[in-house]
């Protein structure tokens, strides 16, 4: 069943933490960004960062691009990492256990602190190449992915796997979910982040939490963060409490909405979410174009950021005109312009 809301639990405020720890990497706060693909690059990064976010991950990237791609100036973005982002992680996908292996070492050398394997992308695309979630359809792929993964990493350097609940609903998907799940940790993988839907159900219906909640209760020693449906500081801190996961990888709730981290924190603390207010939001917004601007250089940045741009927007009282407004910037003219129409006063 998918999750429910109890009117009888005790109030969010009242959760008690547990510093969140992956292998030797100590992130503390449990509620963390996601990897995002098209999303999280070093700028969405660091602004998560600068607004609470312990970890973040990079987009996911391709075993077979990794083994291709150089520092040159349309591809420095995906490998691009600063002492403010750490500790990061790097997101691998692929097909071929062996070329799996090759990208983690590709991701080591480029300096992340974390390796994360990627067992749950629903997109059509992605499944029809045999990666993703298609890999929870075999579990001894999966699980030669993962040991040569661990394998292929020194020792320091912890190694994730991110997966969702099946590939269906059916009796023999979940035996094929625990069979990997059990085997990637006996593997000497260090987490594992499960999203609450199945790779059929991609992003629709509720995300059943209280799968989450079993797979905790079966691997109660074990460091496993949950996912899905978290769009609020709220939800971020009763998906802990209802399923007594370690920490929490928020995905979507995330994008234009980075201060999702900042007022868990505040709620975790026993204090209120502030909302940011018009100005606040402008502010974030300008700091979120200027690095992108850095990392893209000026040509390439106003179309890029558009899309930031349009999830920013739902924040917006007039989220429909603001958000038009985003949809047609070109440049950082451009981008100002918009923040100085419809975010200098309050409404």
């Amino acid at each position: 069943m998918p999750h429910t809301f109890s009117t009888t639990a005790p109030p969010v405020q009242s959760i008690q933490l547990r510093p969140l720890t992956i292998g030797s990497v100590s992130i503390g706060f449990p509620v963390v960004q996601a990897a995002l693909s098209g999303y999280s690059d070093w700028a969405m990064r660091t602004v998560a960062r600068r607004l609470g976010a312990p970890f973040a991950a990079c987009e996911v990237m391709l075993d077979q691009f990794l083994l291709q791609v150089r520092q040159r100036a349309r591809t420095r973005h995906f490998l691009y990492l600063d002492d403010e982002d750490r500790p990061v992680g790097g997101q691998l996908m692929g097909a071929e256990p062996a070329q799996f292996a090759r990208g983690a070492r590709r991701l080591v050398e480029a300096g992340f602190d974390v390796i994360d394997i990627n067992f749950g992308c629903p997109v059509k695309k992605v499944l029809g190449r045999c990666r993703g979630g298609f890999h929870l359809s075999q579990p001894e792929v999966a699980l030669d992915i993962a040991r040569r993964t661990r394998a292929a990493v020194p020792a320091k350097i912890p190694v994730t796997v991110k997966m969702r609940r099946g590939m269906d609903l059916s009796a023999a998907s979940e035996d094929n979910f625990y069979t990997i799940l059990q085997g990637v940790f006996e593997s000497g993988i260090d987490a594992v982040t499960v999203h609450g839907r199945t790779v059929k159900q991609r992003y629709e219906g509720p995300s059943d939490w209280q799968f989450l909640a079993a797979v905790k209760r079966r691997f109660p020693r074990r460091v496993i963060l949950g996912s899905g449906d978290l769009f609020s500081a709220a939800d971020c801190l009763r998906m802990i409490r209802e399923t007594g996961v370690d920490g929490v990888a928020v995905a979507r709730g995330a994008i234009g909405n980075p201060w999702i981290f900042q007022q868990a924190r505040q709620l975790a603390a026993g204090g209120v979410p502030v909302a940011p207010g018009l100005r606040e939001q402008a502010r974030v917004m300008r700091l979120h174009f200027e690095l992108a601007q850095r990392l893209y250089g000026p040509d390439r940045c106003g179309p890029l950021m558009r899309k930031f741009g349009i999830k920013y927007a739902q924040q917006h009282p007039q989220s429909a005109r603001v958000r038009d407004a985003f949809v047609r910037v070109r440049n950082q003219t451009d981008w100002f312009q918009v923040l100085d129409q419809w975010y200098l006063y309050e409404t």
